[in-house]
């Protein structure tokens, strides 16, 4: 199998590339945290396009049982349909659902297994995984079956750090912890969504993108995804480079800043400080 190195449309660090191909060739889950909006859901689909394998999604809520991975069956229908005389009551097969994990072991092809935000779950649930992803297979007890991954999937495994994961887990994934891009890696990532956008553009909205996520008492950072929604924004209204340098006291809130500043808090914190600018620009000698 190739390396992976990245795509056309994801610039993955030379950190990233080394856990994702070591986790390969180790055939253990990589875990994959950071903070929302760093790439880490639309890392998985990269590897699947980057290796041209199936990729399978399990998006993980906070109701999600380990159980729902592996198969459901359904009882009630049997029974109705036992009490209507139905024929395909006959075969319980008729009334189990694959999970997630089943349709992973049984692809054809060696597939890219997500299992996005683990940290949604109860804490058990990543524990209830363990036996699952250490042997890549499992009983189904309504079948007197085991189902056996032949070749086992590449398993992306992804945590906005809501809870702390289990030890015994931790010891079966490779990890790695995907840092906020710097200016030049994001710049990079905006040249590849944006090419041929005015660089003094691009410049001058990092300069405001990073001072907004540095500021002090902010609930949300915007992250890259909104910082690609807001150039994007800029490009549409035709907003300069000059526009966004202007620092007066009625301009510290960026336009079109609905794209990066998502509640109302943080609204209402740049409005204070504009408050305090122009309080402190309407004193003598300010």
């Amino acid at each position: 199998m190739s390396r992976f190195e990245g795509t056309d449309r994801y610039i993955a660090t030379s950190d990233l590339k080394v856990a994702v191909n070591a986790a390969v060739a180790l055939e253990r889950p990589l875990l994959i945290k950071g903070e929302p909006g760093t790439g880490k859901t639309v890392l998985a689909y990269e590897i699947a396009k980057a290796f041209d394998a199936p990729l399978i999604t399990w998006h993980v809520k906070s109701t999600t049982k380990a159980n729902n991975g592996l198969y459901e069956y359904d009882a009630v229908s049997r029974l109705r349909d036992s009490q209507l005389g139905e024929e395909r009551v006959h075969d319980v097969r008729n009334y189990l659902k694959k999970g997630k994990l089943w349709e992973a072991f049984t692809a054809p092809a060696r597939p890219v297994l997500l299992i996005d935000e683990i940290d949604k779950a109860d804490i058990e649930f990543p524990n209830d995984l363990l036996q699952e992803l250490d042997r890549m297979e499992f009983y189904v007890q309504e079948t007197d079956e085991t189902i056996r991954a032949e070749v086992r999937p590449i398993v992306i495994i992804t945590s906005n750090n809501e809870k702390e994961l289990p030890d015994a887990f931790l010891r079966r994934c490779f990890f790695h912890f995907i840092r906020f891009p710097d200016a030049e890696t994001l710049s990079a990532i905006v040249d590849v969504h944006f090419p041929g956008i005015k660089p003094r553009l691009v410049s001058e909205a990092l300069k405001t993108f990073y001072e907004i996520r540095d500021t002090p008492g902010l609930k949300k950072k915007p992250s890259t995804s909104e910082l690609l929604d807001w150039l994007k924004l800029l490009l549409v209204e035709d907003i300069d480079a000059e526009t966004l340098r202007e620092k007066t006291p009625n301009k510290l809130i960026p336009p079109l800043h609905g794209a990066l500043l998502k509640n109302e808090q943080d609204v209402h914190l740049f409005e204070r400080l504009a408050f305090l600018n122009r309080r402190e620009g309407s004193r003598p000698g300010g």
